[in-house]
């Protein structure tokens, strides 16, 4: 398998462990951060598996301490840029075509419906009035372009954000391809190289997958879609959900694998 820009490959690892949906809980993922990092060891890995962003209000606040917590880690354990992976989930997938609203076809609604789904919270903790964008997407591609470029300007002010949105990641896996790292979903019918956006808007009947994915044993994801909101963590045979519903909920889900794709434990915030 051909490792390119968009995919992590996770090499000679120890464990990995890998945080669910943060959803802009500081407070939670604090929690989290601080037990991984009493028990984080020579050659483990970590992987964020997207929407770290969206719903709740410390959008900006939760992105600068994952930074934080990264550049620790690889200062305390010497370890390489890629041992810390960072992927792409709805949300930030969402904000990034924020950034660039400019060039949407139809940019009032596309606002209307990203607000609808947890975007108002981010924006607003950047600094940016939500009717602020309403106004500027009913305004013209000029209009749009000048707020865009001061939403891009206020991002790359704070250090190590710009870099954390252009360095967001599709997937990761093991050098052993035995365990896949996503935010929400596969295709299962195509190769990693063409999922287009199956990785953060997901695919169907995807948690009832009973069969390795290529050689994928253990496929292991940070976002659970479910209107049931069931407040459970799932794991089937193949398929492991770190999320909890509902969307409400301040309880983060993160676990640990090793390289065969067996998972070693499974705990949440407190």
């Amino acid at each position: 398998m051909n490792t390119q820009s968009n995919f992590i490959e996770l090499k000679f690892s120890n464990k990995i462990w890998a945080i669910g949906s943060i959803h802009s809980d500081l407070k939670s993922f604090n929690s989290i951060k601080k037990y991984i990092l009493e028990n984080f060891t020579n050659r483990d890995k970590l992987v964020f598996l997207g929407n770290a962003i969206g719903i709740k209000s410390d959008a900006k606040e939760t992105i600068t301490s994952i930074i934080n917590m990264r550049n620790f880690l690889l200062s305390k354990f010497l370890l390489q840029p890629e041992d810390v992976v960072f992927l792409r989930g709805a949300q930030e997938e969402m904000f990034l075509k924020l950034l660039q609203l400019q060039t949407a076809p139809n940019p009032k609604e596309i606002v209307k419906w990203m607000f609808e789904h947890g975007v108002d919270k981010t924006i607003d903790s950047y600094g940016i009035e939500k009717n602020e964008v309403i106004e500027k997407s009913t305004q013209g591609t000029l209009s749009i372009s000048k707020w865009t470029n001061k939403l891009n300007k206020i991002i790359a002010n704070i250090p190590g954000h710009k870099e954390y949105f252009t360095n967001l990641r599709h997937a990761a896996f093991t050098d052993t391809k035995k365990i896949l790292f996503v935010n929400r979903g596969v295709d299962v019918s195509r190769p990693l190289s063409a999922q287009n956006d199956c990785f953060w808007w997901g695919y169907q009947d995807f948690s009832k997958l009973d069969r390795p994915y290529n050689n994928f044993k253990k496929i292991v994801r940070g976002y659970y879609p479910s209107s049931t909101n069931k407040n459970v963590i799932l794991n089937n045979r193949i398929v492991c959900s770190l999320y909890k519903q509902p969307l409400e909920n301040n309880k983060i889900v993160a676990g640990i694998f090793n390289d065969q794709g067996e998972i070693l434990d499974l705990f949440e915030s407190k």
